[in-house]
């Protein structure tokens, strides 16, 4: 059965998707936002888009669809461990490896993985247990894991407060027209793609990348990469922005062209270290992974070639 109530006067004016997120904090943004594209989430009975302004006296229903078992299975799943204490794990993803299960894909995923490695795992999200922050299936690299419950709190808040320090490193094509940069604009959801994100002044959210760069060959730079905010796709939505996306990045504009002989496979982009506060000790912590086999082997055919 939906679950119904009328909308208070203190309620109304609020976006429909912002009141959603404050009234199920334990459901996604991305969850939520299907069942409004699906019709589950009603106004009067009538289907609405995730920008309706509520009014007093609205009635809203929301039917959450049956649950399938919340039980993933346990697989062997090949990542490195870079560290582990009783309260989180610190890996190394490779590139290629997606993060948590998603629709129609409840195996070979990372979760999967960490399960087979912990048997259990915090968190109200069946699908993304222990999982603070992630990154995209073809962008390897450093990652964080809570164990408990409190673990995953305190750095989903250290998250939220910038209290996590997290630096990348990138091909890109191109090279910026500074050698050191700062870039902020806001990123949302791209208007008519919706697997891409985009820069969206109007109700994007705050986001700020910095760049260095550590090297340039024609057509082609490297770049170490700082980044303050955490946005889905931050990374190559700026660069790409700056006209130099990452290399490889088909969805931003990294294609590259198979004459150049270059072995690309995916965005050439990889989380290298994390900075951040221990959620229960306090201690400031560092650990760096090490660029992964197929970028060292571009970085070399560069160098080779321009030598």
């Amino acid at each position: 059965m939906p679950e119904s109530f009328i909308i208070t006067s203190a309620e109304s004016g609020i976006r429909l998707d912002h009141f959603l997120v404050r009234r199920y904090p334990d459901v996604s943004r991305n969850a939520l936002a299907g069942l409004i594209r699906a019709g589950e989430i009603r106004i009067n009975d009538h289907q609405v888009k995730a920008g309706y302004r509520l009014h007093e006296n609205d009635c809203l229903a929301v039917s959450f669809p049956e649950k399938r078992s919340a039980v993933l299975l346990a697989q062997p799943i090949d990542f490195k461990i870079l560290y582990e204490d009783i309260d989180l794990l610190v890996i190394n993803k490779p590139p290629g490896l997606v993060v948590h299960p998603g629709d129609g894909n409840r195996e070979g995923t990372l979760v999967n993985g960490l399960l087979y490695h912990c048997q259990t795992l915090p968190g109200s999200d069946p699908v993304r247990p222990g999982i603070v922050h992630r990154l995209d299936k073809d962008t390897s690299g450093i990652m964080l894991v809570a164990k408990t419950d409190i673990a995953l709190k305190k750095l989903s808040d250290s998250f939220k407060n910038r209290q996590i320090s997290k630096t990348y490193h990138a091909v890109l094509l191109r090279e910026p027209s500074r050698k050191t940069g700062r870039l902020v604009a806001p990123i949302g959801r791209h208007p008519v793609h919706r697997k891409k994100m985009a820069i969206r002044h109007e109700n994007g959210r705050y986001a700020a990348t910095n760049w260095q760069v550590q090297q340039v060959w024609p057509g082609f730079s490297f770049v170490e990469i700082d980044l303050e905010t955490g946005r889905t796709h931050q990374i190559r939505v700026h660069m790409a922005s700056v006209g130099c996306p990452v290399a490889g990045d088909r969805l931003y504009g990294g294609r590259i062209n198979a004459n150049l002989g270059l072995s690309i496979e995916r965005q050439l982009l990889h989380a290298s270290s994390l900075r951040f506060p221990h959620p229960v000790t306090g201690e400031l912590r560092t650990f760096s992974a090490p660029l992964p086999e197929d970028m060292r082997q571009v970085l070399s055919t560069l160098n080779q070639r321009n030598a």
